[in-house]
């Protein structure tokens, strides 16, 4: 599908992301877990000095802060105002632009590296964000990009979405949109990189948790610090929410332990690739 096809998705996903609490929210809770993957982002894009990299749907600057740290030369760049400020007070001396990641304005070959931490899932044309990324990076340049893995390994995220589909109100839909996994498959990844013009094309998996005392918080994190999960819940009737809590805390209970602190997985791919 095209991004017309999925316009709706887009309008939802900006907006949602816009929204002060959501990106306070997902920076409390969520980044956590994130910040994990931004090793392996930087290791494989060669972040370092001399290096110019361009940090695509930055949020609250988590990556951008490790290619920083790095030594490269970083700009940020999110559709979200109210990420960008996040972003801005995270790392100051970090230049951020808000901006389009499917109509970058950048001229051709300008950077060294590109680096994507979970946003091309909210993008409704992954593929013009493949295109543009090319585009702007020089001939052997690199792209490294970060998504959630999908439910064939354990992952709280896919035990969330098992559980609503399980309890939750069968009328309450998302808009259609690019499958929440599908940059995790190398099946799509492959192809549309090559298509996108890139060559070298790599996947890592990445251990990553969310910590957590309370099991009832993991219902809490997705429904108030993301998109998609919290219109599924925040949508719900009382009573569906109210299972959906409960069976959620039957299910890390009895899946991950009986008693907290909890290390629940939530696993990430890293698709990497050099611009051909």
């Amino acid at each position: 599908m095209t991004t017309n096809q999925f316009s709706e998705f887009g309008t939802v996903e900006k907006k949602g992301w816009s929204e002060t609490e959501t990106a306070q929210s997902y920076a409390a809770s969520l980044e956590g877990a994130t910040s994990q993957s931004v090793p392996e982002l930087v290791r494989q894009v060669g972040a370092g000095p001399g290096v110019l990299a361009l940090d695509l749907c930055c949020g609250p600057g988590v990556v951008t802060a490790g290619l920083h740290s790095a030594g490269a030369e970083a700009i940020g760049l999110d559709f979200s105002p109210a990420m960008l400020q996040l972003a801005r007070q995270n790392v100051p001396e970090v230049e951020f632009i808000e901006g389009d990641a499917m109509h970058l304005p950048f001229e051709d070959a300008r950077f060294d590296a590109v680096t994507i931490g979970f946003g091309i899932l909210h993008v409704p044309d992954p593929i013009s964000v493949l295109e543009e990324a090319h585009r702007v990076l020089r001939l052997g340049g690199r792209l490294s990009f970060s998504v959630w893995h999908g439910p064939t390994i354990p992952t709280i995220l896919g035990d969330l979405f098992q559980v609503i589909g399980r309890h939750g109100d069968p009328s309450v839909q998302l808009p259609p949109g690019p499958g929440l996994h599908d940059y995790a498959d190398p099946e799509i990844v492959v192809p549309a990189l090559t298509n996108a013009g890139f060559s070298d094309i790599s996947q890592t998996i990445v251990e990553n948790v969310v910590e957590t005392n309370n099991a009832d918080d993991i219902v809490t994190l997705f429904m108030e610090g993301t998109v998609r999960g919290g219109i599924l819940l925040r949508s719900q009737p009382p009573d569906a929410l109210a299972d959906i809590r409960a069976a959620m805390i039957k299910l890390i209970k009895s899946k991950y332990g009986s008693n907290g602190p909890w290390r629940l997985p939530i696993p990430s791919v890293v698709s990497a690739a050099t611009a051909a």
